[in-house]
This record gives structure tokens, sequence and C-alpha cells, in this order.
């Protein structure tokens, strides 16, 4: 099944909902004070309500928010400057050093601080065991059309449908030292929670951008950038390309790969050798392994 990009309005979506806003911070929740430290302990109080919502991949449309997991998650964010919400953390690790670091980070920037139970943060996390502290961030998600000078190494991902694959990607596109991640078309939801916990906290380092197929060619055309695909067709080794210093890496779906639209975006395409009886290699596996040979120059232990 080829999944083909949405309308050009669907594919700005993300950006609209997220970075392309431009907010000024979040919104306190309704009937809190922000910059404040409240303790609850009902599980029917707004704020958990609103909390749990954000697994909901249509309340975190409509709100711009994502929910964090971990107090490592929330401190990577926090510490490059994301714009948090509410912050929640269970009463009994309130005097660990790093979660008070945490407190005041959310306190002065405006955000809700909440003290509770385990219990309440169970039905938050909706797990049975929940992390101590999470919080609610604003979605970050640039326009490509305002990326005029790219540099570096850049992954294209045409709607990718695994949001623990793109989370790995971004992942290791943070490892490599790769620039960013571009996401064409219908991509699956890249603060699902799911994928944010695959990311691992690169998330907050790696920039992330939005486009239609047309706007990807639009800005290719503009910029100068070259591209290459990966395709089970393409006839020339992965490890053979004399990889620029700046370029665009472009994967396929899981299901499908490059639609011929897409290939055809591409200055070349190139396949991974496979020696075993498998035909194909899970999309972030592809995605790496090509990554690091593009970067293989210049990466030193």
């Amino acid at each position: 099944m080829i999944h083909r990009d949405p309308p050009r309005d669907a594919a700005r979506d993300l950006y609209r909902r997220s970075g392309g806003r431009k907010p000024g911070g979040p919104t306190p929740p309704r009937g809190e004070e922000a910059g404040t430290v409240k303790a609850i302990t009902s599980l029917a109080n707004p704020v958990v309500k609103e909390l749990r919502g954000l697994h909901l991949k249509k309340e975190r449309a409509e709100s711009g928010l994502f929910l964090a997991e971990g107090l490592k998650l929330v401190t990577d964010a926090l510490e490059e400057g994301w714009p948090i919400r509410t912050l929640v953390h269970a009463g009994r690790v309130k005097d660990q050093p790093l979660v008070r670091r945490a407190v005041d980070t959310a306190k002065a920037r405006g955000a809700l601080v909440l003290e509770t139970s385990d219990e309440v943060l169970t039905k938050i996390c909706r797990r049975d065991n929940p992390q101590m502290v999470v919080a609610a961030f604003a979605q970050k998600i640039g326009r490509l059309a305002d990326l005029m000078r790219p540099e570096g190494v850049w992954v294209a991902l045409e709607g990718i449908k695994d949001p623990g694959n793109l989370g790995t990607i971004v992942r290791t596109v943070d490892s490599v030292g790769a620039k960013g991640v571009i996401l064409l078309g219908d991509c699956t939801d890249p603060f699902a929670l799911e994928a944010v916990r695959a990311t691992m906290g690169s998330l907050f380092h790696v920039p992330l951008f939005a486009a239609s197929l047309e706007e990807f060619v639009a800005w290719k055309a503009k910029t100068g950038i070259r591209c290459w695909g990966t395709h089970l067709k393409g006839a020339v080794d992965y490890r053979t390309v004399d990889w620029p210093e700046t370029c665009v890496l472009m994967m396929g779906n899981e299901q499908s790969g490059l639609p011929e639209a897409h290939v055809a975006a591409c200055d070349g395409i190139v396949k991974i050798p496979m020696a075993g009886r498998a035909d194909s290699l899970n999309l972030a596996v592809a995605t790496a392994v090509t990554l690091y040979e593009i970067r293989r120059a210049r990466l030193a232990l």
C-alpha cells in the first residue's frame, strides 16, 4: 500500500499546532495558578484528566502539548528550553536534588507544579509502574521553507507509521551528529508517547520539520541540497557513494518503501546489500546503517 501525500494544509498540520504558532509559552490549566506547587490526591482532578488525554492523538493535536515521562526526559527538555505547562512528581521523591531542580526550573518558567501520589501518577501514565516525574511540554516542529541554509546531514522520512521506529531514528540522528529530521506526508505523530520514549531525550536536541513532497522539492531546488534515497531496486551500493558533508537521506515507510514520486525527487538511489534470506531491514536499522556510512569519515572516538 502506498501512502500518498495529504493535501498541503494537512502536511502543515504538525507545524501549525506546534512551533508554527510561536506561542509565548503554554497556557496554565484552567482554574490553576502558574508558577505554584499544589498537592493533589484526587483521581478526578481536571489536570489529571488533561494530562491523561495527552495519550490521545486528538488531544495532542488540539492542545499542542505532549507528555514526557521520567526525570531524564523532563530534565533534558527543561535544559533545552522547551516550554513547559505542567510538571507532576510523586511526593516521596520531592527531596531528591534533581527533582528539586526540575521543580524550581518549572516554577520559574510559570508552569504549574503538582505533588501527588503514586496512584495518581499511575492514572496519568496509564501503567502499573509509573515514572515518578512527568510533564506536559509544548510541541515544536518547524516549517521546512524557513530552513534556507541547511548544513550537515538530514533525514527525510516518507509516511513513517511506527512511533517506535520514528523515535529510534531521531535518537540515531542525534548519535551520529546529523542535523535533523524532515517528516514528509502522513507520518506518525512524533509526540506520541511511544515515539518520545524511543528518542531517549534526543527529541529535545534534534530539530523536526514537516512538509509535503511538493514543499520538499521546492525547498531542495531553492537550497541546492542533494538527496539520496534507499530502495530495494537501487543498483548502487551505499558504501560506494562519495557522500557530501551536506545532504539529505530519504527513507520510505515500513510497508512499501519510497513511492516513485519520491524516488524521482532524489538525486541518487542506493541499496544496502543483503546476504541472507531476509529481503529487507527494519526501517530504523536501515536508516542507522546508512547514516553511519554517510558520517563515517567525520566520526572519531
